[in-house]
């Protein structure tokens, strides 16, 4: 298993998760191809996007079928901060992953998330584990768990 994967398995199992990280051969670098290569729904893609809010990394966790408001999410981040979109480079030294791969968990740091509300209507999600090739199931309100992810209608 490629290094930044076998990270992503590791925290899984230190939080006691039964998910397991599936390989892919398939590009699973947008949420349209992580979908298409597990034969499942775009929806049901949880993909993590860093934003910075007044300078600091904020992760959040959205359904692949839906678009992040900032103006939604500015509800949920200290008054005046503004919101950006960070540099790959950037979201590398934030996470610890790069763009295309980023997980929801695992970062080198702890980052404040926002989990989208829409992500808990389904019984299992599948997110990205550290490559482009590389995702993982879990459910929704243990995602939010595991990250401390604040749930919120930010889409």
């Amino acid at each position: 298993m490629h290094a930044k994967a076998q990270r992503v398995q590791d925290a899984l199992v230190e939080y006691g998760e039964q998910g397991r990280v599936r390989e892919l051969s398939d590009s699973t670098r947008s949420a349209a191809e992580a979908a298409e290569a597990l034969g499942t729904t775009v929806p049901r893609i949880a993909k993590s996007m860093v934003f910075l809010a007044g300078g600091e990394p904020l992760l959040v966790i959205a359904s692949g079928a839906n678009r992040v408001d900032t103006g939604l999410l500015a509800k949920h981040v200290p008054a005046g901060a503004e919101i950006t979109r960070p540099s790959a480079a950037e979201v590398k030294a934030a996470t610890g992953f790069s763009i295309g791969g980023v997980p929801p968990l695992a970062h080198d740091r702890p980052l404040r998330t926002v989990i989208d509300a829409d992500l808990l209507a389904f019984d299992t999600v599948w997110a990205a584990a550290g490559t482009p090739h590389s995702v993982f199931p879990i459910a929704p309100d243990r995602l939010a768990a595991i990250t401390g992810g604040e749930v919120a209608s930010v889409c």
